[in-house]
């Protein structure tokens, strides 16, 4: 059952209150918001000429209250959001050339993919990407994530920025379970891509960790690399599945069937 306290206030600053003049409080318990809130009415009241009148009425005193009213804030702490995790859900193998037909060849000495135009019979020059599939919290229908590894090797591609420019490297990635998941935060974002398809298995590939440079390629025997989107590149590819039965699954299972 709630209490109830009376104080005449004017037994605590009698000495200082001008004539006349008395408070009560009947609220239980004080706050010291309130406490404040009444300490400052009672000095704005004093320090009054319209207190001292006999004229002070009922919503004089009113507004006295309510201009000496201490507006009380409450501070939520707010921890930072947890980063977002990119979630391979598959692989699959892929025949990728550019708009040119070109195809993908691994030149060893200079670790580079470059883009060439193969005559008859020398397919086997043609690299087979593995795509891994990540799943993101917030889907877009327009794009997907994916990272891009070289068939049969260790060697993934990846974003560098040197400067002004982004470059395209191939990095050997020891561990593939390092790519099962990764955070926006983390620095294993350089081997992300966005894949956006602008038709029928027709895509652009758009760095994650850098927005705006996509992979491209440029004259015949020369190297794949990132370009903006206002360069004079070839920025489409075509990719296409490579027939399979099954799906693989994503890190150290990549090399067996799911």
């Amino acid at each position: 059952m709630e209490s109830e306290m009376r104080c005449n206030v004017s037994e605590m600053w009698s000495p200082k209150m001008p004539k006349g003049l008395d408070l009560e409080i009947t609220h239980h318990p004080l706050t010291m918001r309130r406490v404040v809130n009444l300490i400052v009415a009672m000095e704005r009241l004093k320090g009054s000429e319209s207190a001292l009148s006999t004229e002070l009425r009922d919503e004089n005193l009113l507004n006295f209250m309510l201009e000496s009213i201490v507006e009380e804030q409450i501070v939520f702490e707010r921890s930072s959001a947890p980063p977002v995790q990119f979630r391979c859900t598959g692989v699959d193998q892929c025949s990728v050339t550019d708009s040119r037909k070109r195809s993908l060849v691994l030149v060893q000495d200079s670790m580079e993919l470059h883009a060439v135009m193969l005559q008859g019979g020398a397919d086997s020059r043609k690299v087979h990407l593995n795509m891994s599939t990540y799943v993101h919290p917030a889907p877009s229908s327009e794009a997907r994530t994916v990272a891009l590894g070289i068939k049969d090797t260790k060697l993934y591609l990846s974003c560098h920025k040197d400067g002004d420019k982004v470059t395209l490297h191939l990095e050997t990635v020891e561990d593939k379970d390092s790519l099962v998941r990764i955070g926006s935060d983390s620095d294993m974002v350089r081997f992300l891509f966005y894949k956006q398809d602008t038709g029928l298995n027709i895509s652009t590939l758009v760095s994650v960790a850098f927005s705006d440079w996509y992979i491209s390629t440029t004259e015949d025997n020369k190297p794949v690399e990132m370009c903006l989107e206002s360069a004079q590149s070839y920025r489409t590819f075509s990719i296409q599945n490579l027939p399979r039965t099954t799906r693989m699954g994503c890190g150290s299972a990549s090399g067996r069937q799911a």
